[in-house]
């Protein structure tokens, strides 16, 4: 499956590294990374927990519908994941799940890869007044502006107060 180019660029870098659930919102955009995909890892990521030809064998992938060695979709999702978790705030307390995962364009070695994340939306929790609930799509693109992979998820935050 192909992948789509990346929306118009981010007019300016949001920094969310300090910011809580109350200074968040929806709309904004935020990018981290690059993150290198380097042919080793992708084959040590994959022996463990995706043990698929073409993303273990570089020979045996060149005879496979991709033409070549690709990256697991999970070690695209744990990218994500570590890029996210490094830009976060401490006011983040994590995700109860999320929906719509999609890979849509094979992951190489060598692809630089960002992560782009949309605030969806933006709630404050009913029942637990120190925190609300984001939902945010997050888009991986490589270094040609290709979405290599999409997810929608929610993050539970700190508020600063529950006057918010």
């Amino acid at each position: 499956m192909a992948g789509v180019p990346v929306g118009p660029p981010i007019l300016a870098e949001v920094d969310i590294s300090q910011r809580w659930f109350d200074d968040i919102s929806v709309g904004e955009v935020f990018e981290a990374g690059p993150h290198l995909m380097e042919e080793q890892r992708i084959i040590e990521f994959a022996t463990e927990f995706d043990p698929q030809r073409f993303h273990i064998d570089p020979v045996a992938a060149k005879d496979s519908i991709y033409g070549g060695l690709i990256a697991s979709g999970w070690h695209t999702g744990a990218v994500l994941m570590k890029l996210l978790s490094t830009t976060l705030s401490p006011a983040s307390l994590g995700s109860p799940g999320g929906d719509n995962l999609r890979w849509l364009a094979p992951v190489r070695p060598g692809d630089e890869l960002r992560l782009r994340v949309t605030v969806l939306s933006k709630t404050p929790s009913s029942t637990k007044p120190d925190r609300g609930l984001l939902v945010y799509r997050n888009e991986m693109y490589n270094q040609t502006g290709i979405v290599v992979m999409s997810f929608e998820s929610v993050m539970m935050m700190l508020r600063r107060s529950a006057d918010g």
